[in-house]
């Protein structure tokens, strides 16, 4: 849902010279109360009308000369010769019109005489009239209107700002997505090319579970949130994948503990399980154990990971707090959560733990997506 700001800038460009005649017709109507309650019954409306629109005209002249020429001559060009001496000759002729209007047009329509010393010479040359009676009046109506120009141009700056600032982020994250997809890829086909070359029974079942997991990735993956149920059956998805490679040998223990449904971005704790059989499972030619903990609460949700290493591999798996995959990581969160989240890494010689813990702000799967469609 847009903003009346922004409802108010979208008609002015749809209907420039419809949303800037309705402007003056305002500022029109406000000219006219005035006279009319300074004059009461002397004057009809009609006349009001008409010598007010008639004295709006240099008002309306100086309003855009200052704002489309003057201003951005002085601040955008940096002219300021030219800026200055733009303005003393359209302040002077905009208060000299405006003067003759209502000496020459504006008095005789209401019964009053032309005096007889004011002649165009005597009008044009009557400088503390002009400033005092016209200039300040006139400009004053011509820099709100500038004002309102300015304050329109920043707002539409902002907003590109804005927008240019979260199509940069969606560039990242996706940028970070094609990093992380083609390393699970091949770390994927490799155990699926392991298990034909043995002509395993479970070649096809590996192939189904994978062509699951990229379903997923390639079609479910596209929003900045996901429920966490989708990202739960895509970890067990995996390791089940990841149980076909290492048969027996190989300990998974994944705890659950969720209050309430939630919305999460996605594949980040795909990374982090990954991760694990990489550094650990992998490298263990003993027999690895990953376990996971994953809790929901009203305030937080928390994912524990922590694997078993090869004690001879142990400065290799420290070393893998500083890896690719987990700055990634760490990029991706920043992108989405800001401050709200804490990673935190740990490790030893034969043990490597990785925990995250995100603020959830009491947020629903239903409520994050339903916020982010509106």
């Amino acid at each position: 849902m847009k903003s009346f700001p922004d409802n108010i800038i979208r008609f002015q460009k749809k209907h420039r010279l419809l949303s800037h005649a309705a402007y003056w017709f305002v500022v029109l109507l406000i000219a006219v109360s005035s006279s009319k309650y300074s004059d009461g019954k002397r004057a009809t409306y009609s006349f009001e009308f008409l010598t007010d629109f008639l004295y709006e005209l240099p008002e309306i002249a100086a309003a855009y000369i200052l704002t489309y020429v003057i201003v951005p001559q002085f601040f955008y060009k940096k002219n300021y010769f030219i800026a200055v001496l733009t303005f003393i000759v359209s302040s002077y002729a905009t208060c000299v019109a405006a003067r003759i209007i209502i000496v020459k047009i504006c008095e005789p329509l209401a019964g009053i005489a032309p005096k007889a010393f004011e002649s165009y010479s005597e009008i044009s040359t009557d400088m503390l009239k002009l400033l005092y009676v016209y200039f300040f009046q006139i400009f004053s109506v011509a820099f709100v209107f500038m004002c309102l120009k300015v304050l329109k141009d920043q707002l539409e700056i902002q907003k590109r700002s804005l927008t240019l600032e979260k199509e940069k982020a969606e560039t990242e994250l996706k940028l970070l997505k094609t990093q992380l997809n083609p390393h699970f890829l091949f770390n994927t086909l490799n155990n699926i090319y392991s298990l034909s070359f043995t002509s395993s029974p479970v070649t096809s079942e590996s192939i189904a579970r994978l062509a699951d997991i990229l379903d997923h990735i390639l079609y479910r993956c596209d929003t900045p949130y996901v429920p966490l149920a989708s990202e739960i059956a895509l970890i067990k998805n995996y390791i089940e994948l990841e149980k076909l490679r290492y048969d027996k040998r190989l300990t998974v223990n994944f705890d659950m503990k969720i209050e309430h449904e939630i919305a999460i971005a996605p594949l980040i704790l795909l990374s982090l399980i990954e991760n694990a059989f990489k550094h650990g499972a992998a490298d263990d030619t003993g027999a690895p154990k990953i376990d996971i903990d994953l809790e929901v609460n009203a305030q937080h949700f928390i994912f524990t990971i922590s694997n078993t290493i090869a004690t001879q591999k142990g400065d290799i798996q420290n070393s893998s707090a500083n890896g690719i995959g987990l700055n990634n990581l760490r990029k991706q969160l920043d992108l989405i959560y800001g401050d709200d989240y804490k990673l935190t890494v740990c490790g030893s010689n034969n043990f490597f733990e990785v925990s995250l813990s995100i603020k959830l702000k009491h947020q629903t799967a239903y409520e994050e997506n339903k916020m982010l469609v509106g």
